[in-house]
């Protein structure tokens, strides 16, 4: 069926291409800045995001300052020293050499935030998830991302940061809840593969083994996993990380 609005073969390419081709980008950045009308863009697809009963949770904290801008820094590499004893023995000397940010490097900073009290009084889809809000904002995330990626324009997610910490330095009030601190600028390039894959942290998860049926751990859907295992082999589907 054709609603007169479905997509041509080339926008369903370009889409996917976005999806198959983000990257979480950490060394690339260049030292150019965003223009006005292109990050005007990426935070309108971020507030198209779907939100549960229309909720839009979201906020958008630009961050251009550069003390301010070290000062975060300063609290990714407490951070980090803090979460180097929680990783295996093993892995340790692999994760010391990981670049894991590049909050000084990108043209700004932006830090997502969800209102947690912007829908009290609209309880529709919350009533038995009052986590739908924070699951929204993702959402508002990865719109932002992938419109990113069809301008050009890297982002990165720095997750290695303590929360209260981060709520102090940038005045967000307590109902506030940050949910991403992304770096975002132009770059140089985009990795054809994932930089934790080809550094050896991880590896992607084949599609089929994640595909159940029915109930969790129900076998079946064996045809749909041929498909998905045969389009994986002849990269149909290009990793994006």
């Amino acid at each position: 069926m054709n609603s007169g609005e479905a997509f041509g073969m080339l926008g369903r390419e370009a889409v996917y291409r976005a999806i198959f081709t983000r990257r979480d980008i950490r060394s690339q950045f260049l030292p150019e800045p965003i223009e006005d009308e292109v990050l005007a863009r990426l935070l309108m697809a971020a507030h198209h995001a779907p939100s549960v009963g229309y909720m839009q949770p979201w906020n958008f904290i630009i961050i251009r300052d550069m003390a301010r801008r070290r000062q975060v820094r300063d609290l990714f590499l407490a951070a980090r020293q803090q979460e180097l004893p929680r990783i295996a023995e093993e892995r340790q000397a692999l994760y010391r050499t990981l670049k894991l940010e590049g909050i000084c490097e990108s043209a700004l900073n932006l830090v997502v935030t969800c209102d947690r009290q912007r829908s009290q009084n609209s309880p529709l889809g919350r009533s038995h998830n009052p986590q739908m809000d924070l699951y929204s904002t993702v959402c508002a995330v990865q719109n932002f991302w992938l419109a990113a990626r069809a301008e050009d324009i890297g982002v990165g997610w720095v997750s290695i940061l303590d929360r209260e910490a981060l709520k102090r330095l940038l005045d967000i009030p307590e109902h506030v809840e940050p949910v991403a601190y992304l770096c975002v600028g132009p770059v140089s390039a985009f990795a054809a593969q994932p930089e934790l894959e080809t550094k050896g942290w991880g590896k992607r998860l084949p599609l089929s083994d994640l595909i159940m049926s029915e109930t969790y751990a129900g076998a079946g859907e064996h045809s749909l996993k041929k498909v998905a295992d045969e389009a994986t082999n002849r990269g149909a589907f290009t990793a994006g990380s």
